[in-house]
C-alpha cells in the first residue's frame, strides 16, 4: 500500500514536464482506471509538454515575423528560418560539429578540474577554522577578480594554446563551487552534528553521513553555475585568441557579416547550457535521493 503512495515514474516525468500537483496525481497509476489510464497520462504529459515549450515558441514565432515585418532591421536580425537553414549548413558541413566538440572539450576539462579541487578545499576551510583563518585573505582578494580580467595573464603566462583556455575556466568555475561548498557545510544544522557526536560518529563518519548529506544540495547549486561559467567564460576566450570552437565561429561569422552564422552559434551555445545543465540537474536528483524521500 505504501509503495502506491510514493511517486512512480510516470508521475514524475510529468512533474518533470511542468505539470502542477493535481495533474502529477492524476498520472499516478493507482488514480487511473482502465482504457483511461493512457489517454488521461497522454494529455498530462501534452498539457505539461505544451506548458514548457509555449514560450519558446512564442519567442520563436515573434523573431520570425518581426524581421520579416520590418519592425527589425533583417539585416542585423535575420528571421529564425534563415539562422535555423545557416546552422543546418553548418552542421552539414561538419564546422559547427568540429567548433563545438572543441569548445566541450575545454569546458569540461576546466569544469571537472574545478570539481575536484574546489570541493574539497571548500569541506576543509569550513570544517578547520585555522584553514579558513589563513586561507581567507587571499580568497577575498582573487573572488572579486574577474577571470575575463585575468585572460591576458593567463596568455602570458601558459601560451595562446590549449593550458591557458583550460586554466581560465578552472578558474571561473572555482569560486562557485568553491564558495557554495563553505556555505553548505556550515549551514548543516548544529544540532545534527552534536547529536551524531554524541552517538560516537568519528569524523570520517561524521563527514560521511551528516555533513556531506546536509551539504549536496548547495554544493549542487555552486557546480551548476560553475557548469554555466565554463561554457560562457571559455566563449569569450575563444572570441580573443583561438583558431577553433564556438566563440571563434561567432567572432569569424560577425567579422565576414555573416549575420545567420553568428546567430547559429550563439544558439548553439544556449542548447549546450540548457542540456548541461538538465544532466546537472539528473545527477543532482540522484546524489539527493534521500532529500526526495524524506519531503514525499
Amino acid at each position: 500500500m505504501a509503495s502506491l503512495l510514493r511517486p512512480t515514474g510516470t508521475e514524475d516525468q510529468a512533474r518533470s514536464l511542468g505539470a502542477g500537483p493535481e495533474q502529477a496525481r492524476a498520472a499516478h497509476p493507482a488514480n487511473l482506471r482502465g482504457d483511461s489510464r493512457g489517454r488521461l497520462l497522454a494529455v498530462v504529459l501534452f498539457t505539461a509538454a505544451v506548458k514548457r515549450t509555449a514560450a519558446v515558441a512564442a519567442l520563436l514565432t515573434l523573431w520570425e515575423m518581426l524581421p520579416r515585418a520590418g519592425v527589425v532591421e533583417r539585416t542585423f536580425l535575420p528571421p529564425f528560418s534563415d539562422v535555423a537553414r545557416a546552422w543546418w549548413t553548418l552542421v552539414n558541413s561538419g564546422q559547427l560539429i568540429s567548433d563545438a566538440t572543441v569548445s566541450l572539450s575545454r569546458s569540461l576539462a576546466g569544469f571537472g578540474l574545478a570539481i575536484l579541487l574546489a570541493i574539497p578545499l571548500g569541506l576543509l576551510i569550513a570544517w578547520y577554522k585555522p584553514v579558513a583563518q589563513i586561507l581567507s585573505p587571499l580568497l577575498e582578494v582573487f573572488r572579486n577578480t574577474a577571470a575575463l580580467a585575468l585572460l591576458p595573464v593567463f596568455t602570458l603566462i601558459l601560451g595562446i594554446g590549449e593550458t591557458s583556455k583550460i586554466a581560465l575556466v578552472v578558474y571561473s568555475c572555482s569560486w562557485p563551487i568553491l564558495l557554495n561548498t563553505i556555505s553548505g557545510v556550515k549551514e548543516v544544522d548544529p544540532l545534527l552534528v552534536k547529536s551524531a557526536k554524541s552517538m560516537g560518529l568519528g569524523s570520517v563518519r561524521l563527514f560521511q553521513k551528516v555533513i556531506l548529506p546536509g551539504a549536496v544540495p548547495t554544493i549542487f547549486t555552486g557546480i551548476r553555475l560553475a557548469g554555466a561559467y565554463s561554457i560562457l567564460i571559455l566563449v569569450a576566450a575563444e572570441m580573443v585568441g583561438a583558431k577553433a570552437g564556438l566563440g571563434y565561429l561567432i567572432n569569424y561569422a560577425q567579422f565576414n557579416f555573416q549575420i545567420p552564422q553568428m546567430y547559429a552559434g550563439i544558439i548553439t551555445i544556449s542548447a549546450i547550457g540548457v542540456v548541461f545543465n538538465q544532466g546537472l540537474l539528473a545527477v543532482e536528483r540522484r546524489f539527493s535521493t534521500w532529500r526526495n524521500t524524506a519531503t514525499g
